[in-house]
């Protein structure tokens, strides 16, 4: 069943509580995004759903709201589950989430994940959460542990299910989901579909709502693409040409595997920027404390693997550089994602050499867009028309 088409309505429209109304406020949304004014008034009204929303339209306030609303603060139960398919989007989810229930007294949430201690762990459960937000693996650990039940669920969400199902996940997905209540709602959140996605939704929903927002001008983020041909022994020149631009504060540079993401940071430190970087073999502890210092701006450059993506919420990042191409379509939308968000400008540039340029091609047919190319002539950054990209350069 899809849902139907709806008129632009504000929270306050919505029947919210003044708590949560409040707490919007506080985060300085002033309306409801397409994701939000559809899903919210569903969720409201115990239907299971499918959506599927581009990154960054606001799917954690889609969520979290509805979960907040018919939260029972006197049960002491877990009443709430999301599963994110990485620490570091299960630490942003709580992070909104708990922005969100400022106001809500009594309301507790346990953000568990692999990586943190299982004592520390311990200490949140032993305060009885109403919401939890979990790895899969790191959830099931907990069950199997006896820590966690879920006997008492109403809701679970499963956000980006299309990526955690990729990721290899699909067992302890059901696994989870068979140890909650036959008549919870079930939510799912991706940006695209798949097989997996589809599969759980028909073992597991009931009459399942599906809702689609397109990644059209307001919904998707307002990000300008840039594509740089170049050299594999160029890419270092062309990636500190654009940093000596002086022109974006905040910058996040992807790379796809881990040894290019250090040799590019080692490189960028030599040159003397302040750069930091997370990849899956950073240990968690240093990884949550590089990913807190980002969002506080105490360093400007983030180099990042994949890992990361899906898993910054940061509002000002001004611009993100591809130095590699992302093995997934998909994973070139989430990195971009990374800038442009909250309704600012965001830019994007690709250094894309002669092997890369089919894989660029893939890319950009998936995306339906098409990028601007710049080129360098004479040392400088041209634009088509040949005027220089950056004037001060």
């Amino acid at each position: 069943m899809a849902a139907n088409e709806t008129t632009p309505i504000s929270f306050q429209e919505m029947d919210l509580s003044e708590e949560i109304l409040k707490a919007v406020a506080d985060m300085g949304f002033t309306e409801p995004s397409t994701i939000q004014q559809k899903t919210i008034p569903l969720m409201m009204s115990g239907a299971d759903i499918n959506a599927i929303a581009p990154t960054g339209t606001g799917k954690t306030c889609a969520f979290g709201i509805p979960m907040l609303e018919y939260l029972q603060l006197r049960d002491s139960r877990v009443q709430e589950i999301v599963l994110a398919p990485t620490r570091e989007l299960a630490v942003q989810i709580g992070e909104e989430l708990t922005k969100l229930a400022k106001y809500i007294k009594g309301c507790r949430i346990a953000v568990l994940y692999g990586g943190q201690s299982i004592s520390k762990q311990m200490n949140a459960i032993r305060r009885n959460p109403q919401i939890v937000v979990a790895t899969p693996g790191r959830l099931l650990d907990h069950m199997e542990r006896g820590n966690i039940k879920l006997n008492a669920v109403h809701t679970m969400v499963l956000d980006e299910a299309d990526e955690m199902l990729n990721m290899g996940f699909v067992k302890d997905v059901t696994g989870i989901i068979e140890k909650t209540p036959v008549d919870r709602q079930l939510v799912l959140f991706s940006a695209t579909t798949n097989r997996d996605v589809l599969t759980i939704a028909w073992k597991y929903q009931q009459n399942p709502v599906e809702v689609t927002v397109e990644a059209t001008k307001e919904d998707r983020p307002q990000i300008t693409q840039y594509v740089i041909r170049t050299e594999n022994a160029k890419k270092m020149d062309d990636l500190l040409y654009l940093l000596d631009a002086d022109v974006y504060q905040r910058i996040m540079v992807f790379c796809s595997t881990k040894f290019m993401t250090d040799r590019v940071t080692s490189r960028l430190q030599k040159e003397g920027y302040d750069a930091r970087c997370i990849h899956g073999d950073i240990r968690q502890s240093q990884r949550n404390e590089t990913m807190n210092g980002f969002k506080k701006g105490k360093f400007p450059i983030l180099v990042a693997t994949d890992v990361a993506a899906r898993g910054i919420d940061v509002d000002d990042v001004e611009a993100v550089i591809n130095y590699e191409l992302p093995n997934e379509n998909e994973y070139y939308l989430h990195r971009i994602g990374r800038t442009g968000r909250a309704h600012k400008h965001g830019v994007s540039f690709s250094l894309v050499t002669f092997q890369e340029g089919v894989r660029m091609e893939e890319i950009l047919k998936y995306m339906q867009s098409a990028p601007t190319p710049l080129h360098f002539e004479g040392g400088i950054l041209r634009k088509e028309d040949e005027t220089p990209f950056f004037e001060n350069i």
